[in-house]
């Protein structure tokens, strides 16, 4: 089942096998609903299909559109919608997310998922590596304002390494299985979320705001940069400031 790529620089799993083996890597059940987002022509929905209870199939190119509904009219509990991934009402009721994104709405699409009034109760998503490093807290590499906006309410974490063979058209970039689970125990109510983004956000593209955090009382080296603290550094700067 091949599949063209569309916009925003969405490039296509080659084959079933390879989906099958990415939801090996993940916590989806028989009882979930599972979104796919920008399905394409469902190579990952059908294979959501064999595994799970209900899959809502998200796709707004028409060319896909048309041969996602091909491919899955005989596939059962398969529910089709034409829309806009940015576009989309997510549903109130317990679902998850398991996705092929295009690569340049990456940041969009996390933040709409994460923010929603009813998140994920898991989401994977192929991204660039790149990407997925600057949401992944490590000492390794920097992270990014939105991984710290993420981290006190989500673990960030690669699950999986693809090839770019794996794909048609291969990438250009190296790609992973990225997967965000709610934190069991949240490091801040859910209530401050907008506020706590707001002010990692201001302090990641202020420099002089950010030199003027109280940093010394937490130990941490003046010559840090927002890129190189610790998401729990920056929930503390966020509760004595």
């Amino acid at each position: 089942m091949k599949r063209r790529v569309a916009s925003h620089g969405q490039h296509f799993l080659r084959s079933p096998r390879v989906a099958a083996i990415l939801l090996g890597h993940s916590t989806i059940r028989r009882r979930d609903t599972v979104y796919d987002l920008g399905a394409g022509s469902g190579v990952i929905t059908s294979a959501l299909a064999r595994r799970c209870q209900q899959v809502v199939a998200v796709e707004n190119e028409p060319r896909a559109l048309d041969a996602l509904r091909r491919h899955t009219a005989a596939v059962p509990h398969v529910r089709i919608i034409a829309a806009d991934i940015r576009q989309l009402t997510l549903p109130a009721e317990p679902y998850k997310v398991f996705a092929n994104i295009p690569f340049a709405l990456s940041a969009d699409i996390v933040r709409m998922l994460t923010t929603a009034p009813a998140p994920p109760q898991a989401i994977y998503l192929i991204v660039q590596r790149q990407f997925a490093y600057k949401l992944v807290p490590s000492d390794r590499h920097f992270t990014a304002a939105l991984g710290a906006q993420l981290a006190p309410w989500w673990q960030a974490r690669i699950r999986y390494r693809l090839r770019r063979t794996d794909f048609t058209p291969p990438p250009a970039v190296d790609t992973v299985l990225l997967e965000l689970l709610p934190r069991t125990e949240p490091w801040l109510p859910r209530n401050q979320q907008a506020a706590y983004s707001q002010f990692v956000a201001q302090h990641y593209a202020e420099p002089r705001r950010f030199a003027a955090l109280p940093r010394a009382q937490l130990g941490i080296n003046p010559e840090r940069k927002p890129s190189e603290l610790q998401p729990r550094q920056w929930v503390q700067l966020y509760q004595i400031s």
